[in-house]
């Protein structure tokens, strides 16, 4: 199953983009409406994209007023991602959601001062109230992400997503100041692959529990890889931006691939199988 990364990706502007993904993936949610970080607060490097975006978003009332009937009219499979400052914040947002293929929360944004509860308690919160399929999006700074990983699943989430972006600075080379206004953002692009890969590869192997796996990925062989070592949906983030075209070449350079393992090559048939006409 492939689908997009929170954030990297509006389906309101970009239909056919989101159409051609098995699920759509909001921007996160916070139960007040946030303007995000001052700018700067995107920059380009070397290595990848830096984004101090800050969470901005329009609130949940008018998320749940507004934005979700016209994205239900779509006709794509929806995933929210929720966010907030406190167990109750995200709880409270996940009540009040129904008829959604399943809420992301995001326990990990690095772009934001606030602190919140750890995240199992917001998992549970959010557990007791919701029926709806709960994906914690857990961050790969932590230095036992497969102990995060446990905990969320005791606390009831029913799947994982990995990776956010992890924080980087990039300094003006006139000025040597840092580009950003906040000075530091989230990095993401072909650089995180290998940190995504081993918290994949780590949380695979400490729970049970399907895996969203994202960060770099680019290309067929790098959704292999995500698959090789225990992803079971692929989320692209940073390519939306430069090939909205990204879905559709993905799955066919997916179509003709071929990998010497059979197991494997039966789960990358599933993201043939799921593709969206």
């Amino acid at each position: 199953m492939l689908l997009n990364a929170s954030g990297c990706l509006d389906a309101l502007v970009a239909p056919e983009v989101a159409r051609s993904l098995d699920a759509f993936v909001t921007k996160t949610i916070t139960p007040q409406p946030r303007e995000g970080n001052a700018p700067p607060r995107i920059a380009e490097t070397d290595y990848g994209m830096l984004n101090a975006i800050g969470l901005a978003n329009p609130g949940r009332e008018r998320f749940l007023s507004d934005h979700l009937p016209r994205l239900r009219m779509l006709g794509v499979r929806l995933w929210v991602s929720v966010g907030g400052f406190s167990a109750h914040d995200y709880a409270e947002t996940c009540a009040a959601l129904e008829d959604v293929e399943a809420i992301e929360l995001n326990l990990s944004c690095p772009n934001v001062d606030e602190a919140a509860d750890s995240a199992a308690a917001i998992v549970a919160a959010c557990r007791d109230a919701t029926p709806l399929p709960l994906y914690a999006k857990l961050s790969a700074a932590h230095p036992d992400v497969g102990a995060v990983a446990r905990a969320v699943e005791a606390a009831g989430a029913d799947g994982l997503s990995l990776i956010n972006t992890l924080r980087g600075l990039a300094v003006d080379t006139r000025t040597y100041e840092p580009v950003l206004a906040r000075a530091t953002g989230g990095l993401s692009g072909p650089s995180l692959k290998p940190i995504a890969l081993a918290a994949i590869y780590a949380c695979a192997r400490a729970t049970q529990l399907p895996i969203v796996g994202m960060g770099g990925v680019m290309t067929a062989q790098d959704v292999i890889e995500f698959v090789a070592c225990g992803a079971h949906a692929v989320a692209l983030g940073t390519v939306l931006f430069t090939d909205p075209e990204a879905p559709k070449r993905i799955r066919e350079e997916l179509a003709v691939a071929r990998v010497g393992d059979a197991s494997l090559a039966a789960k990358l048939a599933e993201f043939g199988a799921h593709a969206v006409a």
